[in-house]
């Protein structure tokens, strides 16, 4: 595989062999890096991405479910588990990550949140100066265009940034029922502007037009035209060259129809190819755990054990539906009518605006929360359900088993329902990265140890149970709402109701919302598992950065997009100050 360029090839790149920065990776923070390095016209930047740009299909919110079954996904799985993922196809969960220019961003389902400000706090009393949520905060403020009437005067939200954030401009009377009986539980409701506010709102959203607003959309589209700026999409990185006796990053190989390229850097190479590829392109060029990497006949530069550990995510739980007794939610026969797609096309309104089908999110505490103000456990709402999914895109975008979901669902199949999906905010459970191959083209081997620290299944059990409390709740006592039983083997020799039950369920029905991070984490150097510093440098190595998800030493209490991109953002001030 790894080749000479072609002769015949090399016009291609032309004269341009050679940039200041070269950022790996066109996702949620790549993306911003790139475009941010590019505003200096002297400096000139290369962005290699794996994937292609977006079209019609990815612009449409509420059919993300069927992007995910499109090469616009790496569709990872991650290794069999006896402790998770129990109903899922070989036990294996998927997870989702964007392949495209864009990234995450043009697969993901369009969620805005920031975390909570103890969040970011950690990370600084961990041993990361200049990440409190005082340091990071102007670039939320930069990255932002809140564009919500109650926070219009918002001080703690930005205007006139590249984001645009709003809710979506059409909803069912479901998501008004959701904070109806919210409210009527004593949860916080509305729109505010206070950071430490446990509560239910409608759901804020990076969509524009009524069109899903990338990171690809918002950063680079604007600025294709830089004459300082190349863009090689299509184009998969094979490894970063590292001079193994000065340890610097001169040079990144990659892959492009069929040929080999190698590109050098003047100044750095910044790694944005998101925790799942960035922990693999640093092994596969010789830094990371040193008996791991010699176990793959990889040549070591750099022996940080930390590259491919500390792996985090949100892992929830999506097979709740509630059964209604009108006809109100989101059903997939019910999307292809003339009118919608007249809403859509002439008004950017409608319910194809509404991403993947959710509506609403709240932020709650469990008995185990150790935080108050900082919740454990969020919830979201959802406007329909498995029994709404007839074309079957949402069960294979889970990796669900198809005789599973018919034996619980299949019965109720065009049943109006809605679904909401508890969320476990601070995990305990770590898991792992680790390579399957020293060739680049192979998959990694992806463990996630979801509920490996029995702390978080009990969590789980109790956001079940909240979930619960609200959709049998007062708002929803109108549309004749009750609980679809779940019948799943493994599961019905526990009593129904019970801790166990649902612990059972969580293990079986184990889903996740495409935010793994933590794999290349940021930290001091008496953590030895930290990859980067506090200026997301690599430890040991020279002109090399990782500015992505990887880096967070812990995951925030919130959506990962909107932390991502400020990551971009910070990071590539962090650049332009140091040079």
């Amino acid at each position: 595989l790894l080749q000479l360029i072609d002769s015949s090839l090399s016009k291609y790149i032309e004269l341009e062999m050679e940039f200041d920065w070269i950022v790996v990776g066109g996702g949620s923070a790549g993306c911003v890096v790139a475009s941010r390095l590019s505003e200096v016209p002297t400096e000139r930047v290369l962005l290699i991405e794996a994937g292609r740009d977006e079209n019609i299909l990815t612009d449409i919110p509420l059919l993300v479910s069927y992007v995910l079954a499109t090469d616009y996904n790496w569709n990872y799985k991650t290794q069999s588990s006896n402790s998770a993922c129990l109903s899922m196809n070989s036990r294996r969960c998927k997870w989702s990550r964007g392949k495209a220019l864009g990234g995450t961003s043009v697969v993901n389902y369009m969620v805005y949140n920031r975390g909570f400000p103890q969040d970011y706090d950690l990370w600084a009393k961990l041993g990361n100066p200049g990440w409190s949520f005082q340091d990071v905060l102007p670039y939320f403020l930069k990255a932002e265009n809140i564009n919500i009437p109650a926070l219009s005067g918002a001080k703690h939200f930005g205007k006139g940034g590249p984001i645009n954030v709003e809710h979506p401009k059409w909803r069912t009377p479901l998501a008004d029922a959701f904070l109806e009986s919210a409210k009527a539980l004593n949860y916080s409701v509305g729109d505010t502007d206070e950071l430490t506010t446990n509560g239910m709102t409608y759901v804020f959203t990076n969509i524009l037009n009524g069109a899903r607003q990338s990171s690809n959309k918002a950063y680079l589209r604007p600025n294709r035209n830089r004459q300082n700026l190349k863009i090689e999409i299509q184009a998969k990185a094979l490894k970063i060259i590292i001079d193994p006796v000065k340890k610097f990053a001169k040079a990144v190989e990659y892959l492009k129809e069929g040929k080999v390229f190698r590109v050098r850097a003047r100044k750095e190479i910044i790694l944005s190819a998101g925790s799942v590829n960035t922990p693999q392109l640093l092994m596969l060029s010789g830094i990371g755990p040193k008996r791991h990497l010699m176990q793959h006949g990889i040549k070591v530069i750099s022996d940080l054990a930390g590259v491919g550990q500390n792996l985090q995510d949100h892992v929830s739980m999506a097979g709740l539906a509630f059964l209604i007794n009108e006809t109100i939610s989101i059903i997939d026969e019910r999307l292809f009518r003339l009118d919608y797609f007249v809403d859509y096309v002439l008004r950017g309104t409608g319910p194809y605006t509404l991403p993947g089908g959710s509506e609403a999110v709240g932020f709650a505490e469990t008995k185990y929360n150790k935080v108050k103000g900082h919740p454990d456990i969020e919830l979201v709402f959802g406007a329909g359900g498995l029994t709404g999914d007839i074309g079957n895109s949402l069960r294979i975008s889970l990796n669900l088993n198809a005789t599973v979901c018919q034996s619980i669902y299949g019965p109720y199949e065009g049943r109006d329902a809605f679904s909401i999906v508890p969320i476990l905010l601070k995990p305990y459970s770590r898991g792992q990265i680790k390579l399957a191959s020293e060739d680049p083209m192979v998959y990694p081997k992806l463990y996630h140890n979801y509920y490996k620290d029995e702390r978080d299944l009990k969590t789980m059990v109790q956001g079940i149970r909240q979930a619960i409390q609200l959709g049998l709740g007062k708002g929803f006592q109108k549309y004749g709402s009750h609980l679809l039983s779940m019948p799943v083997a493994g599961c019905q020799d526990l009593q129904l109701d019970s801790d166990e039950y649902w612990a059972c369920i969580a293990r079986h029905f184990t889903t996740n919302l495409q935010h793994i991070v933590g794999t290349a984490k940021m930290g001091p150097d008496n953590d030895r598992l930290s990859v980067v510093d506090s200026r997301l440098k690599v430890k040991t190595i020279s002109n090399l950065r990782v500015i992505d998800g990887s880096i967070m030493p812990v995951i925030p209490a919130g959506h990962t997009h909107a932390i991502i991109v400020m990551i971009g953002e910070k990071g590539a001030d962090m650049i332009k100050q140091d040079w």
